[in-house]
């Protein structure tokens, strides 16, 4: 029974951890650029979590303006990406040009409609919790099937799994090293004296 817990609550840190990874390490899309627009959206609700922040040097309100990019997909597949400074919060995108983004974005939006772009973004789309992810560059590509490769993703998550591989081995040979002698000794003083405690029993009775 605690190794059936011991496995699932392990499984679901793994999952947990993918999915954080998941939203939060960059994407790329290649997508036609076909309108920008900027809505009014209430961030009272619990889905707030998802949205970034006003941008620099602007007070946080409960409201206020949105800037999308409505692009198309080389499967056809519309997508919509918000367009918000992430600044000094979550996740480190370090993201202040969101007006420059959006300019670019209607340029593009105006240039010729055979142009694609590859838009870079965190983050993931949902219709039913209206979430966008949200875009941080915008660059023109050659062609629709160009094969962009994620150095970035690729070099981060070697070095974070080489850490959780050696802070595992660490962890691991100190238990063994410091740790278990101490329950092994534990284990036969207690042994031993049950031994001891079944003995005198015998004898006095």
């Amino acid at each position: 029974m605690l190794s059936i817990m011991k496995w699932t609550l392990w499984s679901v840190f793994w999952i947990v951890l993918a999915g954080f990874l998941y939203y939060t390490l960059p994407q790329r899309d290649i997508v036609q650029v076909n309108g920008t627009e900027i809505i009014r959206q209430d961030f009272s609700g619990w889905n707030r979590i998802f949205y970034a922040q006003a941008d620099a040097g602007n007070t946080e309100t409960i409201n206020r303006d949105l800037r999308l990019i409505n692009t198309v997909r080389t499967n056809g597949r519309v997508m919509v990406y918000r367009n918000e400074d992430t600044g000094f919060g979550w996740p480190p995108y370090f993201k202040f040009d969101s007006s420059n983004l959006q300019a670019q974005a209607q340029q593009a939006e105006r240039g010729s409609q055979e142009q694609w772009y590859a838009i870079t973004h965190y983050g993931i789309r949902s219709e039913f919790l209206t979430i966008f992810p949200n875009a941080t560059n915008l660059r023109p590509v050659e062609e629709p099937d160009v094969r962009l490769i994620p150095w970035f993703n690729i070099i981060f998550l070697t070095v974070f799994f080489a850490f959780v591989w050696g802070t595992t081995v660490r962890i691991r040979r100190f238990r063994e090293r410091a740790i278990d002698p101490i329950f092994d000794d534990l284990e036969e003083g207690y042994d031993s004296a049950k031994d001891t405690a079944r003995g005198w029993f015998g004898r006095s009775r």
